[in-house]
């Protein structure tokens, strides 16, 4: 490299190149060429050529050099062959202050964003992300809230910095289920205690109800823990004195004394249960995958579910059940077929409805009850090869009255009714 050309590489697109470069050693380009502005200038991205062969980078070179007698060429336009990871180094010694604060990979970043649009994710979790990114923190958790049939579901998504590159990795998240109600849009859990300024006090506010019960039981005083927007407008669920319990909300008590812990749900590459599906496991409901790999990398499908009435394991998640298809010999078309439902008489919605239960949901389905067509929900459970049917409101129905008349049975009333005419024909 020439002397002195480390000045020429201050540039405000020193964020850009460096993504573009180790992009190049990802996919094995790491021979470069850099061609060089005059000083009064900076380095630009189609300034910066990679090769995967360095006999092709000298090829290149030599005929650039070739080209120095021509106008606007000559020893303030230098040229020259290095390899991407001292680039790197010299790139970032020119540009400390560019580098520092825009250390982010926007290579890592976009796949980070395709691997959380994958696990189903929003944008504006996404974003969060991306913010972190830039902020160059080692590790940050990203919190979402989901409402399912059961209560809500807080999310935890851990990312965290690899220690040899600026590459952040998502390697899994975790989720609890808070079978209480909901929060509704704006409110938090409120945790309030008196401060050592008087007339003021703390308030913490978190939207996982396990944090805040966390929180509330750490005061050493008298606290509160409440639900609202604000201190102003909120509902007490808890209160303590002097450091001692003395109040809980009757419909509270239950989620106060046994918060809800949760299940680490691993993921590789964006590849693993999404986040719909997650809080499908977590309501106890069966999900579906095609992409799993046995301990010695051999592909299989299987319904899988956690086994929440069991123990948990030493890291205290729940264990899964699986039940392999087609060797468990749960078919959910042909457990389909034996009901009366609406949506499977047209082919698209019949795919939409196999497509949902197989993600672990709980459709809404039309049959028809004492001779009016009425609204249901329902889950698959391969465990018993059945389907599990529920009223809008959350009561269990029994699925025998909705299937159909068995083709069976239907042959024998035919016989038996021919067998009448018969016998009433020969006058007995």
């Amino acid at each position: 490299m020439m002397e002195n050309s480390n000045m020429l590489l201050e540039t405000r697109d020193a964020e850009t190149i460096m993504a573009l470069v180790k992009n190049a050693l990802d996919i094995g380009r790491p021979h470069l060429i850099v061609e060089l502005l005059p000083t009064e200038m900076c380095l630009h991205p189609d300034q910066v050529n990679s090769f995967a062969i360095i006999d092709d980078a000298f090829d290149y070179l030599d005929a650039k050099v070739g080209y120095r007698d021509l106008p606007g060429r000559g020893p303030d336009r230098p040229i020259y062959y290095q390899h991407a990871d001292e680039f790197l180094k010299a790139l970032k010694q020119a540009n400390p202050l560019t580098i520092k604060n825009n250390s982010m990979n926007l290579n890592n970043l976009e796949n980070l964003k395709k691997e959380m649009k994958n696990l189903g994710f929003s944008k504006e979790l996404q974003e969060k992300m991306e913010e972190n990114m830039k902020n160059n923190l080692p590790e940050f958790i990203l919190k979402d809230q989901i409402a399912g049939h059961k209560g809500q579901v807080d999310i935890n998504i851990y990312f965290k910095q690899s220690g040899q590159s600026e590459n952040y990795y998502l390697n899994k998240y975790d989720l609890a289920l808070n079978e209480g109600k909901p929060l509704e849009p704006g409110q938090k859990y409120l945790v309030i205690s008196p401060s050592e300024t008087a007339g003021k006090n703390n308030v913490w506010k978190r939207e996982s109800v396990a944090e805040a019960i966390e929180i509330f039981k750490k005061q050493p005083g008298n606290a509160e823990l409440a639900v609202g927007k604000d201190a102003a407008h909120k509902e007490k669920l808890a209160s303590m004195e002097e450091g001692k319990i003395n109040y809980i909300e009757k419909d509270f008590s239950r989620i106060f004394r046994n918060p809800p812990l949760p299940q680490t749900i691993w993921v590789e590459r964006g590849k693993g249960f999404t986040a719909s599906q997650s809080v499908n496991l977590i309501e106890g409901r069966a999900v579906y995958r095609e992409d799993m790999l046995t301990q010695g990398g051999l592909p299989y499908k299987a319904w899988m579910k956690l086994d929440l009435d069991g123990p948990r394991d030493r890291h205290l998640n729940y264990n899964m059940s699986q039940y392999h298809d087609p060797s468990y010999g749960f078919n959910l078309k042909e457990v389909l077929d034996k009901f009366n439902i609406k949506e499977l008489e047209t082919p698209k919605e019949r795919e939409k409805l196999e497509a949902q239960l197989k993600n672990g949901d709980r459709p809404t389905i039309t049959v028809e009850k004492n001779g009016e067509q009425v609204k249901l929900h329902v889950e698959a459970v391969p465990r018993y090869s059945q389907l599990n049917m529920f009223a809008l409101g959350g009561r269990p129905e029994k699925r025998e009255q909705f299937l159909k008349e068995p083709s069976v049975n239907k042959e024998v009333t035919k016989s038996k009714g021919k067998e009448v005419s018969a016998t009433q024909g020969l006058g007995v």
